[in-house]
């Protein structure tokens, strides 16, 4: 009796380890075909009452009763500033604030230090709002340099614009580096976020981070840190009138590191030519494109080594199955590779970013 009780456990197990339509699966790679990406997404992004045998626990117990906070310019919300609503949020937080922005132009600066966990920016996305403020490198350093800096882990964005207003560099004035944001905590994700900025305009720190839909421009290193990051379905946008320019300067430097950045249906879009998938920031930068369209802007060989030593050996710079115009991989720099099926395949899965334990759907709007 014992036996075949113990047998009939280990089928009932199996059963549901394999048909559970509940469970999230971050193994399944990220199909090919674009037009799929939306179902999968869907399929193996399951929401939290479906997950919560598989998350963080500690994200669990956050998500049970969300506080929101109403952050709206005219005067009818909980505050008329994103930086009020930021400071009511007590230090060590431990339960999920959804910060629901308004539509309007908020010019602030703002910053989310590591104590504050949790915090999610939504916006509507019919109405949009725009974080905008004009710091630069000469004034806060770089890294410090965001309209928005998070450094506080498990941060929500969706359905923002984030902007540097700072202007153009012109290569002469010093320290004209200017961030649209900075994210430097870990298990983090970004819907439908757009970024704007010209040189170092997304600062993509530590941590592990997800970004669907999304938008991204500059004119020179506009990616750049060393996050262990995943980018599904985000628009690369190169800004015409640089000679030569690079869009990711990726700062890994040890060997034994996990960090590196992919990015897989992520168009590379904007006029012009001379324009290098990444340079080697660090000796062992890594990055990865697959999937993605790749516009004429995209320089023939591709990426840049910095002149950084023993790039064949070093370097993680790989392609796999790009298309278009400025996806020839015939003229690549030597130390490219070109990935198999079986090399791509773990670039290809959100399991690449332990997505299973933390990465949850896009929030909703809150009820008015």
């Amino acid at each position: 009796m014992v036996r075949k009780r113990y047998m009939f456990l280990i089928v009932l197990n199996t059963f549901l380890i394999l048909f559970h339509p509940t469970l999230s699966d971050d193994k399944i790679p990220i199909p090919k075909d674009p037009k799929q990406v939306q179902k999968w997404f869907k399929d193996n992004v399951k929401p939290l009452n479906a997950r919560k045998g598989t998350l963080d626990p500690e994200l669990v117990a956050a998500e049970a009763k969300p506080r929101v906070i109403k952050v709206m310019k005219k005067g009818d919300g909980d505050f008329t500033t994103i930086k009020e609503a930021v400071n009511s949020i007590p230090p060590k937080n431990k339960q999920r604030v959804i910060i629901f922005i308004g539509p309007g132009e908020y010019p602030e600066k703002i910053k989310l230090e590591r104590d504050k966990k949790f915090v999610t920016f939504l916006g509507d996305p019919k109405k949009m709002p725009t974080l905008v403020f004009n710091g630069n490198a000469a004034t806060y350093t770089t890294v410090e340099s965001g309209t928005l800096t998070v450094d506080g882990d498990y941060f929500v964005a969706a359905n923002l614009h984030i902007k540097n207003s700072s202007p153009r560099p012109d290569g002469k004035m010093k320290g004209s580096q200017a961030a649209a944001m900075r994210i430097g905590g870990d298990m983090a994700t970004f819907y439908n976020v757009r970024f704007y900025g010209f040189q170092d305009t997304f600062c993509d720190d530590r941590g592990r981070h997800f970004f669907k839909d999304c938008y991204i421009e500059g004119t020179a290193d506009f990616i750049f840190g060393n996050a262990k990051s995943l980018y599904l379905n985000t628009e690369i946008h190169c800004i015409s009138g640089e000679l030569q320019s690079w869009i990711t300067a990726n700062a890994r430097e040890m060997a034994e590191s996990e960090t590196g950045y992919v990015f897989v249906h992520c168009p590379v879009t904007g006029v012009g030519q001379g324009w290098f998938l990444g340079r080697a920031w660090k000796r062992f930068s890594k990055v990865v494109f697959a999937y993605s369209d790749l516009g004429r802007l995209v320089d023939p060989k591709g990426w840049s080594s910095s002149n950084q030593p023993s790039p064949k050996k070093n370097l993680f710079f790989a392609e796999y199955k790009n298309t278009g115009q400025g996806s020839d991989m015939v003229g690549r720099e030597k130390f490219v590779k070109k990935l198999t099926d079986k090399e791509a395949e773990p670039y290809l899965r959100l399991s690449y970013i332990e997505a299973s334990k933390w990465l949850l759907p896009p929030p909703k709007l809150p009820q008015h």
